[in-house]
């Protein structure tokens, strides 16, 4: 169906769309080229017609979609609220940094207890932030190996301190040459994540926390603007950033007259943060948002994503669930029956991939799309009005600290 040349079903629905990433360095662009190439599939998969364009509303980095679908014309932009440049800082640490960075991240968890209670709730995420620390001890432990013995042999040659300089440089060009490899295995990079998580204690760290303030401002803007729906949409770590963005967003009061408000967290970690002893912020944004009534909040995960706290409701989990607690809506993306047995078997083992799949088109779809959400004539209310919670949701509370804080 070609979108220029389609008759005007109705006014068109209008929509604005926040974006928050996750804990990723990468330009914003990847974001655009990754729904450009995932609309289009899973358009003809499921027979509606989206196309893109460059933005119509001021910001940073964005694009505008055209949908027709379902009972009729959308008119979508989608900002993405970047904060890659903060990741990349936090990332530009030397090798002995990032070594301390681990020692303070371990510390962290487990003397905080956290770890322990985190894997109770679900083991994959916890064998995916023990990885990059198996890894760069392994990849430390090699370094050695080779220095030493390099010194030992050199020893025989040349005065002793030479010998043993020539083994520490030996070790120090390894571990360089496994960074600059990390594009493949993702240690390092996952070790800064969770470091970057950890390095407060839950707390945000200031230039994060500034930040959020110029995004909840751009969204607060927007809500004055004339659409039907803001939607805004929190990605593994940037669910978290929505979450407390929302909440104050709330408390500082909207406009009487204005679109609907909604949140999709999408394969988050929240427990990641709120199970620590300083995200007192955090644990009383989630109590404040889960019992609001200006808001939709749909939160979608998969237990085939080992990268996301599956299925945990993650205000009950925080142990912050209020009497009469209304959000989020827990639902399950459901891989394994969503992509095809091939898609499946091809996926399984790729996690990173995976932990990404909200974003993508799936070959056997359910009620969860992403294209339809974003670029659909429905409110994430109006989608999923009536929609019961998916099987097997976790809503006991676990974390050790329950503090809040406004």
């Amino acid at each position: 169906m070609d979108l220029l040349t389609e008759p005007k079903l109705k006014r068109p629905f209008r929509r604005r769309v926040f974006y928050i990433p996750g804990y990723d360095p990468f330009h914003p662009r990847r974001y655009r080229e990754l729904y450009r190439r995932h609309a289009a599939a899973q358009a003809e998969i499921s027979g509606y017609a989206i196309s893109l364009k460059p933005r119509t509303t001021p910001g940073p980095y964005g694009w505008h979609v055209s949908g027709v679908m379902e009972t009729g014309f959308c008119e979508t932009d989608v900002e993405v609220l970047v904060w890659s440049d903060i990741v990349r800082q936090s990332m530009g640490q030397g090798i002995l940094a990032t070594y301390l960075q681990m020692m303070r991240t371990i510390a962290a968890y487990v003397g905080t207890g956290a770890i322990f209670r985190l894997m109770r709730l679900r083991r994959g995420p916890i064998l995916a932030a023990l990885y990059p620390i198996v890894a760069l001890l392994a990849q430390l432990g090699l370094a050695l190996v080779v220095g030493v013995h390099l010194a030992e042999a050199l020893g025989a040659y040349l005065w002793p301190p030479l010998a043993w300089l020539a083994g520490g440089a030996a070790v120090v060009a390894i571990l360089h040459g496994f960074r600059r490899l990390d594009r493949y295995v993702f240690a390092w990079y996952l070790m800064h994540d969770y470091s970057h998580a950890a390095s407060a204690l839950g707390a945000w760290p200031p230039e994060l926390a500034e930040r959020m303030a110029k995004f909840r401002a751009a969204i607060s803007e927007a809500l004055r603007r004339d659409c039907d729906e803001i939607l805004v949409v929190g990605h593994s770590s940037g669910a978290h950033l929505a979450i407390s963005i929302l909440a104050d967003l709330i408390r500082g009061g909207l406009p009487e007259k204005r679109p609907a408000l909604s949140l999709l967290t999408l394969g988050q970690v929240v427990p990641m943060v709120s199970f620590l002893p300083r995200a007192g912020r955090l644990r009383g944004d989630l109590h404040y948002l889960s019992m609001r009534d200006e808001l939709v909040w749909i939160d979608v995960t998969a237990p085939g994503d080992p990268c996301s706290f599956a299925l945990c409701d993650p205000v009950a989990v925080s142990g912050v669930a209020p009497e009469g607690k209304r959000w989020p809506l827990v639902l399950s993306a459901a891989f394994s029956q969503t992509l095809s047995p091939e898609r499946w078997r091809a996926m399984r083992w790729r996690f990173f991939r995976l932990h990404f799949q909200y974003l993508c088109a799936f070959d056997r779809p359910g009620d969860y799309d992403y294209f339809r959400i974003t670029a659909g004539p429905l409110t994430l209310g109006e989608r999923f009005h009536g929609r019961a919670p998916s099987r097997g949701r976790i809503d006991r509370a676990a974390s050790g600290y329950v503090t809040m804080s406004a």
